[in-house]
């Protein structure tokens, strides 16, 4: 009876130091993700090195191997994390349907180039300088693959209600974005006059890929980008 009463016990803490390990190794992990990312936004990713990033957390570099063969897959660690951030962002934008589906379109792709915080931020900018091209390519391409499904649902749900019609809402959503994704990643640095251009640029052309007349867009867009700019 001792031995059956006992067994259960011994399979609780065993469960809990094996938890209590996950929960340790999972907070390294974010650890050095944490630090990686304020040194790669701060120096760059090729100025960086392995060594800055244990110095920083004061760790061996066995346990920075432990969970992260290279440099370059902790920044595929970091991309991921703030991808998914930006991603689960856009859900929640895209799920408002008491919101017009033209206006939630254009919500969600504009606040994809809108900073949640200042080191985010600054790793965004250190993504555009031409010596970290791979780090802003790994992060276009793994937003792209996230983001393009909700842009492709709106469309979708757009064509449903009558408002638009195309027969590849998934290329248009694709086209979407990419433009989207590179004339307003720095929007704000243009003077007020090129701003209206690109902004009336972007209505004209997602008109003719969504087969709508000239400026049927414009009441339900306009808003959302002065929203922005305020």
């Amino acid at each position: 009876m001792i031995v059956l009463n006992r067994q259960p016990v011994d399979i609780v803490e065993e469960c809990t130091d094996s938890m209590r390990v996950v929960k340790e190794a999972e907070e390294r992990k974010n650890e050095i993700l944490d630090v990686a990312e304020r040194l790669f936004g701060t120096k760059g990713f090729d100025s960086t090195s392995t060594g800055d990033i244990l110095n920083e957390i004061g760790i061996a570099r066995g346990t920075l191997y432990y969970h992260f063969k290279s440099k370059e897959e902790i920044l595929d660690a970091i991309i991921s994390r703030m991808m998914n951030r930006m991603i689960e962002k856009a859900k929640t934008i895209a799920v408002r349907k008491e919101i017009p589906v033209l206006q939630r379109l254009t919500m969600m792709v504009f606040s994809l180039n809108v900073s949640d915080g200042h080191l985010e931020q600054e790793l965004l900018e250190q993504a555009h300088k031409p010596q970290n091209a791979l780090m802003h390519q790994k992060m276009e391409k793994c937003l792209l693959s996230g983001i393009n499904p909700i842009i492709t649902d709106l469309i979708e749900e757009g064509i449903t209600q009558g408002i638009c019609r195309t027969d590849y809402p998934e290329e248009v959503a694709e086209m979407t974005f990419l433009y989207a994704n590179t004339v307003f990643d720095d929007l704000m640095e243009h003077s007020e006059e090129e701003k209206q251009r690109k902004i009336a640029a972007f209505i004209y052309n997602l008109e003719r890929l969504l087969n709508m007349e000239q400026d049927s867009m414009k009441e339900a867009i306009m808003p959302v980008f002065q929203r922005y700019a305020e």
